[in-house]
């Protein structure tokens, strides 16, 4: 991916992340009995998706409740922390012209492509899962 594309769809995603979070926690103090399951996957089955719980880890991660965030979803965690550092990041680039973010995301396309690294991902993946259907998110 070019680097102007990923900036775009770096700042596209937060926005749409920190939307959703913004109505996700608004309709929460207003009604108990909206349900905001949008996954397919676990309206479908009864099972939750390796997902599930991602909205609220992020929610309670950045209300500094980081137990609880973890506990819910470890993928929230990762997800938090893109959301604050990368549009950051990429503001710095933006400001001294700079693509110091862009070649970070080349280094991890990079190792990403590693066998192993796959390998334990998608290990790493399926025991989010197991995770989740266990305690029923």
């Amino acid at each position: 991916m070019k680097k102007n594309k990923l900036y775009k769809f770096i700042f596209l995603a937060c926005f749409f992340g920190y939307s959703w979070l913004f109505f996700f926690n608004y309709n929460k103090g207003i009604s108990t009995e909206i349900d905001y399951t949008v996954c397919l996957f676990k309206r479908i089955t009864d099972y939750p998706c390796l997902s599930c719980g991602t909205t609220r880890a992020i929610s309670y991660f950045f209300k500094g409740d980081f137990i609880t965030a973890v506990l819910l979803n470890p993928i929230g965690i990762v997800l938090a922390l893109i959301m604050v550092v990368s549009p950051i990041w990429i503001s710095i680039d933006w400001y001294t012209k700079k693509q110091t973010f862009y070649n970070f995301y080349i280094k991890c396309e990079t190792i990403l492509k590693i066998r192993k690294v796959h390998v334990l991902l998608i290990l790493l993946l399926i025991l989010n899962w197991i995770w989740n259907i266990k305690k029923q998110v």
